[in-house]
């Protein structure tokens, strides 16, 4: 199927989940080195992935923010995630899920970098969260990378551990943002 992006980067397409993207979901979410890091079992359940692609589904309709389904412009080869969710008073947070044969190759930095534009850009975010079960030192590596900064450890219910928590105001953002080609639809 031919996906309609709404924001473009050099090589990624954001599209919006649909109750039709079950299959991707559990392309992403059934697989056990994405979810080994969100969740305390370390693998989501056929419940658990329609549960997360109706909470996806919902804040799309709802605050016009998912973590977006991303695909490579080329190839259109779903490549995970990234987005943006409500997070209490501190109005948004940051997330990345990419599928194991597209990490290490620059894809959720380039992904992020566009969730950042976005945040700041059009949604006029003030400030931006993240967290990171403490075990993945890549995404505290991308998130490090663009000026977050640590302001704690914030219990994490779905995997029963403390994870470091970070915040991104407009003005600490670094020059990792500075790509050559962010398009907005």
């Amino acid at each position: 199927m031919e996906r309609t992006y709404f924001m473009e980067t050099e090589r990624l397409g954001f599209s919006r989940w649909t109750r039709d993207d079950l299959d991707l979901a559990r392309l992403l979410w059934g697989d056990p080195a994405v979810t080994r890091f969100i969740c305390a079992a370390g693998v989501f359940s056929e419940e658990d992935i329609l549960r997360r692609l109706d909470t996806e589904v919902a804040n799309g309709a709802r605050f016009h923010i998912q973590y977006w389904p991303v695909f490579l412009l080329g190839s259109q080869e779903f490549i995970g995630c990234c987005g943006l969710r409500p997070h209490g008073e501190r109005g948004y947070e940051i997330g990345f899920h990419l599928r194991p044969a597209f990490w290490g190759r620059g894809y959720a930095s380039e992904a992020a970098a566009a969730a950042i534009r976005y945040a700041f850009s059009l949604l006029r975010a003030e400030e931006l969260f993240a967290g990171h079960n403490p075990r993945n030192a890549a995404s505290r590596k991308t998130l490090t990378r663009f000026g977050f900064h640590c302001t704690g450890d914030e219990f994490y219910e779905p995997t029963g551990l403390y994870h470091p928590s970070y915040a991104l105001r407009p003005e600490d953002v670094s020059a990792a943002l500075s790509s050559p080609r962010f398009v907005l639809r």
